[in-house]
C-alpha cells in the first residue's frame, strides 16, 4: 500500500524528505496522499497549496499541481486558484506558524466568506525550519528560541479560531491517530467550503528538546495518553477534559460556497 502511494502520488525523484528523523510531518504527508487516494481523485484536479515552513515542503514532494508559496500567503494564492478554477480540488498544507501568524488574517477570512479549499495544518507548536522560535500554538511556560524563559502568551486554539470566522468543517487528530486523520481530511475535502483539520505532529529536534519532551517515542505517546474523542468528550466532566487534546470531527455545517455564489452574481449579470 504505502509503495503503491509513494509510487502514484510523491515525485520520486524529490525523495527522501529533509524532515527531521522523528518528525511527524509524514504521517500528516501520507494521510492527505491516503485520503486522496481513498476518494478515488483525479491527480490532475487536485491543487496543493503551501507556504514557507517545515511543512510547506510537503507541496514539493507530492505529485499534483503544486504551489510553493511565500510565507503565510498560502491561503491568498489558493483563494486565486480556486477563483481561475473552481472546478480545482484546492488543499493547502500549512504550519501554525505560517497559518495563525503571518497568515492569520488569510485564514479567518477564507474561513468567513466560505471558500472552497481544504487546509491542513501540521501544528507542532514551534517555528522549526527558521530556527526553534515559539509560535501562536506554543503552550504557555514552554521554551522557544525566542522565548529562551518560557513563553507568557496565551494559545490560539486553532479550531475554535476558524469555526468562530464560520468555517463550515473543523476537525483534528494526532499523527498518532493516523487513521482518524485520514478519514478527517478525507471528509474535509467533501465539504463544499472552508474546511480545516488540525493535525497535531511532534518537533523532536526543536521544540521536544528545548522542553524536554524526550524523543519521538515520547512524544508520541503523550499524545495518545492526552487526547479524547469529541464524542467521548462531551459525555465526561469538565474536569476529564481539561488540558486534553480534543479530536475527531468537531464542527461540521455546510453552507452556500463562496465560488459558487460568485458565479451566481456573474450569470445574472450577464442575463442583464
Amino acid at each position: 500500500m504505502s509503495s503503491r502511494l509513494i509510487k502514484k502520488y510523491f515525485r520520486m525523484d524529490k525523495l527522501p524528505h529533509i524532515w527531521c528523523p522523528g518528525c511527524g510531518h509524514g504521517i500528516i504527508m501520507r494521510a492527505v496522499a491516503r485520503a486522496i487516494d481513498q476518494l478515488g481523485l483525479e491527480k490532475d484536479k487536485v491543487c496543493v497549496v503551501s507556504g514557507i515552513g517545515c511543512s510547506s515542503r510537503a507541496s514539493g514532494y507530492m505529485d499534483f499541481n503544486t504551489l510553493h508559496t511565500t510565507h503565510g500567503r498560502a491561503l491568498a494564492f489558493a483563494t486565486g486558484v480556486k477563483h481561475a478554477n473552481p472546478e480545482l480540488e484546492v488543499i493547502v498544507l500549512t504550519g501554525d506558524g505560517d497559518c495563525t501568524a503571518i497568515g492569520g488574517n488569510h485564514l479567518i477570512h477564507a474561513a468567513r466568506r466560505n471558500i472552497d479549499i481544504t487546509t491542513v495544518v501540521f501544528n507542532n507548536n514551534i517555528y522549526g525550519m527558521t530556527g526553534g522560535q515559539y509560535s501562536p500554538t506554543t503552550p504557555t511556560g514552554d521554551r522557544g528560541t525566542t522565548a529562551p524563559y518560557g513563553n507568557i502568551e496565551k494559545v490560539f486554539d486553532i479550531c475554535n479560531l476558524v469555526q468562530a470566522a464560520d468555517a463550515t468543517y473543523v476537525g483534528r487528530a494526532t499523527v498518532y491517530h493516523a487513521q482518524l486523520l485520514t478519514d478527517l481530511i478525507g471528509k474535509a475535502i467533501l465539504n463544499k467550503g472552508f474546511s480545516l483539520v488540525e493535525a497535531i505532529s511532534v518537533c523532536p529536534t526543536y521544540y521536544g528538546r528545548k522542553n524536554k519532551k524526550g524523543d519521538a517515542v515520547k512524544m508520541m505517546e503523550y499524545l495518545k495518553d492526552s487526547s479524547v474523542n469529541a464524542a467521548a468528550a462531551k459525555k465526561l466532566p469538565k474536569e476529564k477534559v481539561d488540558g486534553k487534546i480534543i479530536i475527531g470531527e468537531l464542527y461540521n455545517n455546510p453552507q452556500p460556497e463562496y465560488t459558487e455564489q460568485y458565479k451566481k452574481i456573474i450569470e445574472s449579470f450577464k442575463r442583464g
